[in-house]
């Protein structure tokens, strides 16, 4: 098996938890307690990725320029990453200046069927010879083929290896099995797995797709990000070492950072409340999972209505308008109160 690359996007998807509000100490202090455990990239930024703080998906605590030049300050071993999804970010506003704040490792996002729109900027990024990934986010969405094409894509643009995130925690440990193999198939580059726990599955499937090929694996402490939350690197850790599968972390120290630095910087545990869960069956956007809380109570219809109808509507991220727009047509529909909707998820599988 490959060497496994554990990424930690803690300080990126945590920041969906907390409506982006992470603060300057809580990046010092999680990058000093984890710098130099083994995980190779700590990727830093809002939720959304470079670019993104803005009013539609929500204002950044800090600026771009404070959140990667605090983290730079107390990263001596480990890489510093960051995120970007073409749209929101720019190689002139975003990508250049996070080079001079210090990014060594830049993961590059899109919906799993739109490629094309990341070539200008690996391209760059791989010019100024930088460690970049594509990803392919919601990839529930399309067929291990579709989604192989879009792959091979990346790969001639010069990723260095391309990420399937389950942005919405939809996987099934088959999903996972067919399509991973699919990709480390036939692709010369790495294969990477960012899994969402909606279903509770999210150790389950990374293990799953380390098996079929993929070596990145990227994860938080404690699960902490959007909905449900992602794959826990803790655990994660621990079971892959039980495998026998070496991780090079230092366990301990990452146990260590999970206790004394995440009460502060999460305010409450993680976990597979019934609207996470109806989100990952209905293969929405976790991160929607706030607005859909705040438009079923605006409305006075049931957010689980909300969440199967952006489902049959295949809603993605960066749609987060259209929430509005189906609580007051379900509203409209059900005569107002919740509970009134019964949709059946044969609908959507």
């Amino acid at each position: 098996m490959a060497k496994l690359m554990l990424f930690d996007s803690t300080l990126r998807d945590g920041n969906h938890a907390v409506r982006h509000q992470i603060g300057k100490e809580q990046i010092e202090d999680y990058c000093l307690a984890m710098d130099g455990t083994g995980v190779h990239t700590i990727i830093v930024g809002h939720g959304n990725g470079l670019g993104a703080s803005s009013l539609q998906v929500g204002f950044s605590k800090l600026s771009e320029h404070e959140m990667l030049e605090t983290a730079r300050k107390n990263l001596e071993k480990t890489r510093l990453g960051a995120y970007m999804i073409p749209g929101f970010g720019t190689i002139r506003d975003n990508l250049e200046p996070a080079i001079r704040d210090g990014v060594e490792v830049f993961t590059i996002g899109c919906h799993c069927t739109e490629a094309d729109t990341t070539k200008q900027h690996i391209e760059f990024l791989r010019k100024k010879e930088k460690e970049v990934y594509g990803v392919l986010m919601m990839y529930h969405m399309a067929s291990a083929e579709k989604l192989l094409e879009e792959a091979r894509k990346m790969q001639s643009y010069g990723a260095m290896g391309v990420i399937l995130m389950d942005s919405a925690g939809a996987s099934t440990p088959d999903m996972v099995q067919r399509t991973v193999s699919t990709l480390y198939d036939s692709l010369k580059i790495h294969v990477g797995f960012h899994p969402h726990n909606n279903m509770g599955m999210a150790v389950a499937n990374a293990y799953t797709a380390y098996m079929e090929g993929a070596d990145i694996i990227d994860g938080t402490l404690r699960g902490f990000g959007a909905g449900a939350g992602n794959c826990q690197l803790e655990d994660v850790v621990a079971l892959f070492e039980k495998c026998r599968i070496k991780t090079g972390i230092d366990f301990y120290r990452m146990l260590d950072a999970s206790e004394t630095v995440m009460p502060e910087l999460m305010g409450r545990d993680m976990g597979q409340d019934p609207l996470s869960i109806v989100s990952g069956q209905a293969g929405v956007f976790s991160a929607f999972k706030l607005p859909v809380q705040k438009a079923a109570e605006e409305f006075r219809v049931d957010a689980r209505d909300i969440f199967y109808e952006l489902g049959k509507r295949k809603v993605v991220a960066g749609q987060e308008d259209m929430i509005v727009e189906v609580a007051e047509g379900l509203s409209r529909f059900a005569g107002g109160g919740p509970g009134n909707i019964n949709y059946q998820l044969e609908s959507l599988l």
